[in-house]
Formats: structure tokens, sequence, C-alpha cells
């Protein structure tokens, strides 16, 4: 795979003609957000921690990204007494617990909170209805969580990991829940990418919504197979060549 001529890694999400450049950390430790393109379906919210694409019409979000390095895989903050919350401060409808009362789907983290236990704020705010989902109890404390873990995992195996995660509509062929009509996805997709000596590497995950149990190594696939799932374009701002070595292919004896 081609070495990247450039230090740090840009990430491009586009969805629905709404733009967000994230610009990570370079060697100097310099960042750099440029403001998204807004559309009159979604908003880019900038959390501490994390950045996240908020579905209006859904009440769920697009997307949310991230950057894990090893020394925050852990920390000394807790989820405890943490319930999700509207966030009031962006003037957008958003689920609240009406919504989840009985209906018989979990509160699923996008952002999940065991990524956050380095900050207080940063857990605090995975707690917003904004980076939530309804998500099959059972995949949520099963699959889903197997493969949080994982992720973690592979921050402290390879010092750093860019993630992008977010739920997939699908044909909603569960509906909706609650009196604010919380689109239930069909499922959920992460797109991860590392750096292992100098060379970029990435991966492409999607679980169905269901309670079945669902291997990693059964959902996994390509990001290119993961665009077309999604609609979501992930790095197109790679020089064309390295985006298309990172893109096509899956080297299975980094990930497992």
């Amino acid at each position: 795979m081609l070495r990247l001529s450039v230090i740090g890694v840009i990430l491009i999400f586009i969805l629905h003609a709404t733009v967000c450049c994230i610009s990570y950390p370079n060697s100097d430790g310099d960042v750099k957000i440029e403001l998204p393109s807004q559309s009159e379906i979604n908003r880019t919210i900038y959390y501490s921690d994390y950045t996240l694409s908020y579905d209006i019409m859904s009440k769920i979000p697009v997307w949310v990204s991230y950057e894990l390095v090893s020394e925050h895989t852990d920390g000394p903050y807790s989820r405890k007494h943490l319930k999700f919350i509207p966030d009031e401060h962006i003037g957008l409808i958003q689920a609240d617990d009406t919504d989840y009362r009985g209906s018989g789907w979990s509160r699923g983290h996008m952002a999940p909170a065991g990524d956050f236990k380095w900050t207080e704020k940063g857990m605090q705010e995975t707690f917003y209805y904004t980076n939530c989902c309804p998500q099959n109890e059972t995949l949520n404390n099963g699959s889903w969580h197997s493969l949080e873990k994982r992720v973690r995992y592979w921050a402290n195996k390879y010092g750093k990991i860019y993630v992008a995660t977010g739920p997939i509509i699908g044909t909603n062929r569960f509906g909706t829940i609650g009196p604010h009509k919380i689109i239930v996805p069909d499922g959920f997709f992460k797109a991860l990418l590392v750096c292992v000596d100098g060379k970029y590497h990435a991966i492409g995950f999607y679980m169905q919504n269901i309670p079945d149990r669902q291997s990693m190594k059964d959902c996994y696939m390509t990001i290119d197979e993961l665009e077309t799932l999604s609609g979501i374009d992930f790095f197109p701002s790679l020089e064309d060549t390295v985006e298309k070595m990172v893109e096509v292919e899956v080297n299975t004896c980094i990930w497992f």
C-alpha cells in the first residue's frame, strides 16, 4: 500500500450535499476544522471530542467521527448515573425519554461512552440524544459492544485509530418509535483507519439491527463496499492512488 505524502489524515464525509471537512492533528499538534456547508436536513455539531452530523428529519445522527489514541482508551470517568438527555444548546427537535420508554428498543450510542472515559465532559456529551439511535438491545450489549471494544484494542495496538460510525436507515423496515417519530435504522456501520509502519489501512463493518449474533469476520467489508451501502464518501481528499489502495482492500493481518 502506498504511503501518504502528507502529515496527518483528512476525512471528508459527504451525504445529501452536506460536506464536513475534518483535519486531524498533524505532528505539530495543529487542528483545523472547516465549517461545513449546511443542508436543509443535516446539521453538523462539534462536541468537545467528537463531531456529529445530525439528520433533522429522522432525528438520529448520520455519522459521528473522532480520533482515538491509545492513551484515551481508558480513564477514571464512569457512565454511572448518566442518562440520555436532549442537547438544549442546538435548538433542534430531538428524541427524549418518552420516545424510548416502552418501545422495545435500547438507546444506542454512536460515539460510545467507553471511548471517552478519559474526559468528564466528553463522557457527558456522549449522552445527548443527538448521539443516540434506537438499537436492538441484544445487539447493543453483544456484537456491537464487542466491535466497540475491538476498536479500543486497535487504538492501543497501533497508537491511534480514526473512527466514523453511524446508522444506515436502509428500507426502514422497523418504522419509527415515539411521539417524535424517531427512525429505527436497519443497521449500523463503522469505517476505521490506522497507520502501521507509515502505511494506512482501512476497514468497514456493517451489522444489522437484529438480535442475532454477528461475527466481526462475517460483517467486515472494504471501504468501497461500505461507501456503496451507506452513500457516504469517506476519504475523497486522499491522493487518488492512495485512496484507491486504502479503500479497495482489507489487510486481514492488520485487523484480525
